[in-house]
């Protein structure tokens, strides 16, 4: 865990720094947010930003995504300031801490941040093979390739193996090739030196040297531009990379992990993937298995699911009936483990009875889980889309409105619940809302209970 503390706050630096450090954290203390931001373009890499709430944290949020910077921010106050940690929460906040620190309560966000999407849970035999054959190669330098269907995992094995390698206590770094623009991308892997380009104002350490010692990730790599495998190939195989705008080559240590959904044979033979390229990721060749193929895992995720939500949005933890699990186990799961959980998180929130029944367990399109078991995954898509109505003829701005409204209507106007279900961020809710409302739809009046974020 690497934390990155910017400001004083209010004196209580001292303390926090020193619960962080006994938890195994690395600290890093800057002054302002443009330290932080220098700090971060030199490649000293953070995976939780905590922020003096008397610092502008809609500035820093807004930054880091401007910059690509991937890291949660936690801001701190003194004591129980409700009306600054709705402020900080509207600004982009992940959550807020009260100052003086209780070391129980920072304690548990770095672990929360530590565990979160990197837990390795299993229990069918299928993934259990894949597993033991990861922790055997992760000793080794080995460049690894992932392959699966999206949502099955791949990210968190690269993880798995990066903390059971000799590299653990070393940087792990992800990059997300799909989610880069391609004029991008190589700023980002590579660097760039301040005037290398258009909008280059300052140095800035590409992922290839933050990862330097540890380990470099490589999301989705199909998504690359041909053009950029080459230099990738060259980097991989000399250790040698080249900022641009920089004059001298820049030697780097890392094991590369790579991951893809597609196959890369018939991207080759398509002339979208390097073959030289492929050799020199796939050393190993990790296939990690769809969740329909791994039923033994389906109700221990499940299970995973429900309590951790149950937390997270402060509600009773009711168990999963007998019928629901089995409805569980013949869904298609299309989405793999990325679309049970969603459906969990919606059914923590749908739930009104002592357990969690079939009924309370709605799919990403809105159609009951009852409809999508017991039949082939073809089927059942149609079966779902089926259930929606007829959509053929309307656009998805009309079909998105739609289920925006009828989920906020079955949330009694709640924004936070809403946006939840919906898995989406509670500010593209209100943007969405304000839209409708410009339009001269009829929103449904926010709760009490969610007026604070709607």
């Amino acid at each position: 865990m690497r934390l990155i503390i910017i400001g004083t706050l209010n004196g209580q630096i001292g303390a926090a720094t020193r619960i962080a450090l006994q938890r195994g954290a690395k600290v890093a203390q800057v002054e302002d947010i443009e330290q932080a931001l220098s700090t971060l373009r030199a490649g000293r890499g953070a995976d939780l930003a905590l922020i003096d709430v008397g610092l502008d944290v809609k500035r820093l949020v807004d930054s880091l995504k401007d910059e690509r910077f991937s890291l949660p921010v936690v801001a701190c106050g003194i004591g129980n300031d409700a009306r600054a940690a709705v402020a900080a929460i509207r600004a982009g906040a992940k959550e807020y801490l009260p100052l003086p620190p209780e070391p129980d309560l920072i304690a548990a966000v770095l672990e929360a941040v530590a565990e979160d999407g990197h837990q390795m849970l299993f229990r069918d035999p299928a993934m259990a093979q894949v597993v033991k054959l990861a922790e055997q190669i992760a000793p080794s330098g080995a460049s690894v390739l992932i392959t699966g269907e999206s949502g099955t995992g791949k990210e968190v094995m690269a993880s798995h193996i990066h903390r059971k390698s000799p590299r653990a206590d070393r940087p792990f770094v992800s990059v997300n090739c799909a989610a880069i623009p391609d004029t991008l991308l190589e700023s980002e892997l590579f660097g760039h030196e301040k005037g290398a380009f258009t909008g280059a104002v300052a140095r800035r350490i590409g992922k290839f040297e933050e990862a330097n010692g540890g380990t470099l990730l490589l999301d989705e790599i199909t998504e690359m531009d041909i053009r950029l495998q080459a230099k990738l190939l060259r980097a991989i195989q000399e250790r040698v990379i080249d900022r641009i705008g920089g004059s001298k080559p820049v030697k780097v240590d890392i094991r590369v992990i790579a991951t893809s959904n597609r196959n890369l044979t018939e991207e080759v033979a398509k002339g979208t993937f390097r073959e030289d390229l492929l050799f020199r990721l796939n050393v190993v060749n990790l296939k990690l298995p769809p969740l329909r193929q791994r039923p033994a895992d389906i109700e221990m995720l499940a299970v995973h699911f429900v309590k951790k939500y149950a937390e997270a949005n402060g509600v009773a933890e009711r168990p999963l009936s007998p019928a629901c699990i089995e409805a569980l186990r013949k869904a298609p799961w299309r989405g793999n483990v990325r679309e049970l959980e969603n459906t969990m998180h919606r059914s923590v929130l749908l739930a009104t009875g002592p357990q969690i029944e079939v009924e309370d367990v709605r799919l990403p399109d809105g159609s009951a889980l009852a409809d999508a078991t017991g039949r082939p995954a073809g089927e059942a898509a149609g079966a779902g889309a089926a259930t929606g109505g007829n959509l053929v003829g309307r656009t998805v701005a009309d079909v998105e409105r739609d289920l925006i409204i009828d989920t906020l209507k079955h949330c009694l106007g709640n924004r936070t619940h809403a946006a939840n279900i919906l898995g989406i961020s509670i500010r593209t809710l209100r943007n969405k809302l304000k839209q409708y409302s410009d339009e001269g739809l009829a929103v449904p009046a926010a709760t009490e209970g969610s007026r604070a974020t709607a």
